[in-house]
This record gives structure tokens, C-alpha cells and sequence, in this order.
């Protein structure tokens, strides 16, 4: 065989071996190269630290539009109609010693029973602990016996390039591993999540894989596998995982108190383009400008002004809007913050402590008119949301005032006594003023309708 074309035969073998085997490409240093390198020995110690996920339930359905009417209700109690919903997903044990699994949020949505499977086969009732669904995170509990935990990696440390294999249930067929690299990192304006910091994978992801295990090649947790974007739904390359930094920080409040109080900077941002980088006299487009600053919240009194360009928080630049929605909301409320600004072409600091947001549920004691009834921000999972501004009643009391008018859980009060609702503090300040009646507009799914309270 002629010298060359042995060079491009032996080249062409070592080109299909790099993309066949990542980590034998990995591993191979100069002029040798390891054979037997495999995944094997890794994931022996890692798979028996991801789950399978099976969950049933009950949603309402849709009916009749005449059931819709408080009238109607009223007088004839029809009663809600469900139907039964199962799930399959995936998740990854956190903590062996307390039980701890994280896992989506939408994996276990309106899950009455959740069940656990093991890489042992044994399969264990799971109690929810909490869940976040702004972020698409939930934490579940088990019996803590014989469980293996995956080590947990500083996210903040990935590079795109970076070998990663992806470990979770598709199809329900049961526990699968696929490998790949780290596509992309900071992946945010999907519209996947409300909060959107993803690291993207090539690494195959497909339905059933959601909560699944992203990690390197050390075995160390990366990420929680949350979508793919597809044609058709299944894997074409394009696969997104929620960095585990930002995944702990969720699961640390989740634990804590069982849900995530959110926090709140009190102004209103917008990216920067190249003419409002121009008419602004800066160097790039990088930064978020301040548009408008609510009044009484931490901005205003910190001193920030409508004109700013925020450059960083605590000495971590700030490349966009949804970059400081992602630092500021997952910031604990109460923690001080140092807020890096140019104003007027110079360099200024702020420091300011984080408030709580609007998004944490109110209960309606202080207003008659509302008593028995729980309002909360519109959640990311409602079908309305970013649609429509508005307050949604999160819970009802069975046999109150509130609930006998009609009213249902999921319906969002857009105005009462004629005055629009952007919040629950608006709401409730309306309904305290009001003298005798309130009259709400309230929209549900893809009607509109009035209801008065007496």
C-alpha cells in the first residue's frame, strides 16, 4: 500500500473513532491511543444515582360553556369535570442520606401519586417536597435506603466543548445514556422557563429524559435535563439542561421553606441595541439600561435612575435583561446586593437589599368581599401567562361567598370595579375600598365574563 494512501486511510480511522467515541478522544495523548477507554467504569458509580419517574393525576377539563356561567352553577352545582394524566420522566438523588431527589416541574404537575424506580428495580412512593415552576425545578423524598447520590459540579466552571453525557428514561424504555458535547452555554429567550439560563447539548435528549442527569465526564452533576426543540417533539440535536448552580439555589430555598420567595430589583430594563448604545455613548451593547424605576421598591431608594446601564451584579457582568431577571430572581430576599451602573458616562456602585417579589401567594382575609379565596401571580405553567395581565385565584374555599359566584380556581381577575388588576396588592387594596360590591372581569381560557360579589 502506497505511504499516502495509507496516511489518509489511517486518518479517515482516527476521524470516525474522535466522532464515534468522545472519551476515547479524550484520552488519547500524542501518538497513542487507549482502546479500551470507555464510559463503563464511570457510569457504574453514576447510574444508580438517576430515577425513573412515573406519576398519575387528575386536570380539569374542558365543558359546555353554559357550565361556565355563575348562574348556571348556582343553581344547578354542576360539578368539575377531570380527567385521570400520567407521566414519565426522570430524576437524580441529590442527597442518600435524607432521600432527596431533584426532578422538572412538569414532570410531576398535577400528580396526585408519584413513583420511583430504581436503577435496582425497587420502586418507592415519593413524597413532593416542594416544587418551583418558574425555573422548572422540584424536589421529591423517598425512604432513604440504599440510595447512590451523583456528586453535584460548579456549572459556572463548563466550557463550551466540554464532553457530556445525558442519563435519564426516553419513551419510558427505562434508563438510557447518551453522550455529546456542551453546545452552548447561558441559552435564555426561549420561552421555555420563566427564569433561563440553559446549557445546551447535542447530547441526545428526548421525552421522558426531562429531569434527568447532565454530567461530565468525572461523573459529577452538570445539569437537570429539561427540553429539546424538535420538528416533531423528539431529539435533532438540540437539547437544553438547567445549570445545576442554578438548580441548587432553587432546591436550597425549595427544602428550606418549601418554596421560592423570589427576589425584586423594582425597576423596568431593556437590552441595548447598537443605536441606543449610540445615543447613550457606550463602548458596546452589552448591559441592560433601566427604563423605569417602581416607586417604594429597592432601585428608588438605593438611588438608581431611569438612564442607567447596570454593567454587573456583585462583580458578575450583566450581558442582558434576562441575564439580571436570572441573577436578581434567584437572589434570596433580604441579601444585599452591589450594583455596578454607568450614569452619564461614568462608573458608579449602589448597594441595595433585595425585596420580595409580587409572585408569592396572598390569602384575601383582610377583604370581606374576597374572603375564602387564595390569589397569586400568573404561574409560568397557566396557559394565559405573558398573554394577559392579571391576578389568578390560586385556591377556593368550598361553600365561601367567593366560590358560590362561580368563581374557579386558574380563572384571572383582569379589572375589578372597573379598574385593571396588575398584581395582587392592587387587588386586594381595590377590595378593601369597595362599598358593598365588587365587580370583577374575569378570564377563563378563551372567554370573558363579569362577576359580582356581594
Amino acid at each position: 500500500m502506497k505511504p499516502f494512501k495509507r496516511l489518509i486511510i489511517t486518518l479517515f480511522t482516527l476521524m470516525t473513532v474522535y466522532s464515534a467515541q468522545p472519551v476515547i478522544a479524550a484520552q488519547w495523548f500524542g501518538n497513542t491511543l487507549d482502546a479500551n477507554a470507555s464510559l463503563a467504569p464511570m457510569l457504574e458509580n453514576v447510574l444508580p444515582g438517576v430515577v425513573n419517574i412515573a406519576t398519575s393525576g387528575t386536570v380539569s377539563v374542558n365543558q359546555n360553556p353554559m357550565y361556565n356561567d355563575p348562574f348556571f352553577r348556582h343553581f344547578f352545582g354542576v360539578p368539575q369535570q377531570q380527567r385521570r394524566t400520567q407521566s414519565i420522566g426522570s430524576g437524580v438523588i441529590i442527597d442518600a442520606n435524607e432521600g432527596y431527589i431533584i426532578t422538572n416541574n412538569h414532570v410531576i404537575a398535577n400528580a396526585d401519586t408519584i413513583f420511583v424506580t430504581l436503577n435496582d428495580k425497587r420502586r418507592l412512593k415519593a413524597k413532593l417536597i416542594g416544587t418551583d415552576p418558574e425555573t422548572d425545578v422540584a424536589i421529591l423524598k423517598v425512604k432513604p435506603e440504599r440510595l447512590t447520590a451523583i456528586p453535584l459540579a460548579n456549572s459556572s466552571t463548563l466550557r463550551v466543548g466540554d464532553f457530556v453525557v445525558a442519563i435519564g428514561n426516553p419513551f419510558g424504555l427505562g434508563q438510557t445514556v447518551t453522550s455529546g458535547i456542551i453546545s452552548a452555554l447561558g441559552r435564555t429567550g426561549l420561552g421555555i422557563e420563566g427564569y433561563e439560563n440553559f446549557i445546551q447539548t447535542d447530547a441526545s435528549i428526548n421525552p421522558g429524559n426531562s429531569g434527568g442527569a447532565l454530567i461530565n465526564l468525572k461523573g459529577e452533576l452538570i445539569g437537570v435535563n429539561t427540553a429539546i426543540v424538535g420538528p416533531s417533539g423528539g431529539n435533532v440535536g438540540i437539547g437544553f439542561a438547567i445549570p445545576v448552580n442554578m438548580a441548587k439555589q432553587v432546591m436550597q430555598q425549595l427544602l428550606e421553606h418549601g418554596s421560592v420567595k423570589r427576589g425584586l430589583l423594582g425597576v423596568q430594563v431593556q437590552d441595548i441595541t447598537p443605536d441606543l448604545a449610540e445615543a447613550l455613548n457606550l463602548d458596546s451593547v452589552e448591559g441592560t439600561v433601566i427604563s423605569a424605576v417602581t416607586e417604594g421598591g429597592a432601585a428608588k431608594k438605593a438611588g438608581l435612575k431611569p438612564g442607567d446601564v447596570i454593567l454587573s451584579i456583585d462583580g458578575k457582568p450583566v450581558l442582558s435583561s434576562a441575564n439580571l431577571r436570572n441573577a436578581i430572581g434567584l437572589k434570596r430576599v433580604g441579601e444585599k446586593v452591589k450594583i455596578d451602573v454607568i450614569r452619564d458616562g461614568r462608573t458608579k456602585t449602589f448597594k441595595l437589599t433585595i425585596r420580595e417579589s409580587n409572585e408569592t401567594v396572598s390569602q384575601s382575609n383582610d377583604a370581606p368581599l374576597l374572603q375564602g379565596a387564595e390569589f397569586s401571580e400568573i404561574p409560568r405553567q397557566h396557559p394565559l401567562y405573558r398573554r394577559i395581565d392579571g391576578v389568578m385565584i390560586s385556591k377556593l374555599k368550598r361553600g365561601s361567598r367567593i366560590w358560590r359566584s362561580g368563581l374557579e380556581p386558574g380563572d384571572i381577575i383582569v379589572s375589578a370595579n372597573r379598574q385593571p388588576v396588575t398584581s395582587v396588592k392592587q387587588l386586594m387594596t381595590i377590595a378593601r375600598q369597595a362599598r358593598g360590591e365588587l365587580l370583577l372581569r374575569i378570564q377563563r381560557d378563551n372567554q370573558s365574563l363579569f362577576v359580582v360579589l356581594r
